[in-house]
């Protein structure tokens, strides 16, 4: 008993091995230690939240996607690349496009009508072809859950998953022959070399490789910015200001269904967006030949001839109106909706007034429902230092 017990108390020449590398182990997991503690440490990917303040009575629902928050440096990458000419993938002065190219602020980022590249307010891209509609607006697209474009194509409910959110549209507009008629490869490849945009991308993304999708992530961070919540009617609903007797006639107008019956589509009071950004044939035609219209995205034969409500702020900026820039001023819209509409099958049962081909205002009726729409200009959002061209882009370029 006693020859066992000193064995346990002095451990065989293996025991002593294993010890001796336990020790050196052991030892050698220390030295690491004390040599990473003098080691720089990389900072941690950690960028600013970017809340978007939403102005009185305006929806507390905002259309951002969990896998794209709104940071500071997000919008600030996304403000340089949307005015960046050269998102098309080239870099000859004949061949920039960018964004901001067709997308005016004077014109509440439409092209409008009297520039001198689009004089009829129709755009186009680098090969001449012409976009399938015209220009719908850039203005609280953050409150847009519906689709986007006249026909909602992209839309979180198309069948294609590839168009599915404001993220999608920067590729499709890179790709496009009617717009930078790019490649999307070519694209990244050339911002990765442009000097100061790989440590935007990493400040913004948590990595300096360029690519396309996190530009459209960029972009669409940028354009959620884009509000506008300071017209005449914003601040009569805060108080400030009183609508003057045309203006507040024309708003009962707007919204009793006897009178301009405008309020249906394009919201009213609890809905200072002013578009329910739903789709309706609004009976401009009774024959459709548009392949591009909302029945080509769902296939359903109530929506032929069918294309969103635009909102109806800052109309004044905006003509030409309509998907396909019929009308180049707010009276002929007037005029439209109060005596020419046409009936066809698919009409939406919105259209209340269809069987008399429109309200039938008087003309001092149509007068005041102008005087209130005009209450929906918003000056300072064409002019806000913060969504426009930067000074100087990251690489110096003026």
């Amino acid at each position: 008993m006693k020859q066992v017990q000193r064995l346990k108390r002095f451990p065989g020449p293996g025991c002593l091995a294993g010890s001796r590398l336990f020790l050196l182990l052991f030892g050698l997991m220390l030295f690491s230690l004390s040599c990473k503690k003098n080691q720089p440490v990389t900072a941690a990917y950690q960028p600013t939240p970017y809340k978007i303040e939403i102005p009185r009575f305006f929806p507390d629902v905002l259309n951002i996607p969990s896998d794209n928050p709104m940071t500071v440096e997000g919008v600030t990458l996304g403000r340089y690349l949307f005015y960046d000419g050269r998102m098309s993938g080239r870099t000859q002065p004949d061949s920039l496009m960018s964004c901001s190219t067709c997308h005016l602020q004077s014109h509440s980022f439409e092209c409008g009508m009297g520039e001198s590249r689009f004089y009829d307010g129709h755009p186009y891209g680098l090969t001449g072809i012409f976009t399938p509609h015209f220009m719908m607006p850039m203005i609280n697209l953050v409150w847009t859950n519906k689709g986007y474009l006249w026909n909602g194509k992209v839309s979180a409910g198309n069948t294609n998953k590839a168009m599915t959110n404001l993220e999608d549209v920067t590729w499709m507009a890179i790709v496009a022959p009617h717009e930078m008629a790019g490649d999307t490869s070519r694209v990244a490849a050339l911002f990765q070399t442009i000097p100061g945009y790989p440590q935007l991308f990493k400040k913004a993304f948590g990595s300096d490789h360029v690519t396309v999708k996190n530009m459209g992530r960029a972009i669409a961070q940028f354009v959620r910015t884009l509000v506008s919540a300071d017209s005449k009617f914003d601040r009569y609903l805060r108080g400030s200001y009183q609508l003057n007797n045309s203006e507040r006639s024309g708003y009962v107008l707007f919204m009793t269904e006897q009178g301009g019956d405008c309020f249906h589509c394009h919201g009213g009071d609890g809905n200072p967006v002013f578009t329910t950004n739903l789709f309706y044939n609004n009976g401009k035609d009774s024959v459709f030949t548009d392949p591009a219209d909302r029945f080509s995205v769902t296939g359903n034969a109530l929506d032929i001839g069918a294309y969103k409500a635009p909102t109806l702020r800052n109309l004044v900026f905006r003509p030409p109106y309509m998907h396909d820039g019929r009308f180049s001023t707010l009276d002929e819209v007037l005029n439209f909706y109060n005596s020419q509409l046409v009936w066809s099958p698919s009409i939406s049962p919105m259209m209340h007034h269809i069987g008399t081909h429109g309200v039938h205002l008087t003309p001092s009726q149509l007068s005041d429902l102008k005087s209130f729409l005009l209450a929906l200009t918003d000056s300072s959002f064409v002019t806000n230092p913060a969504f426009s061209r930067p000074a100087v882009f990251p690489d110096g370029l003026k």
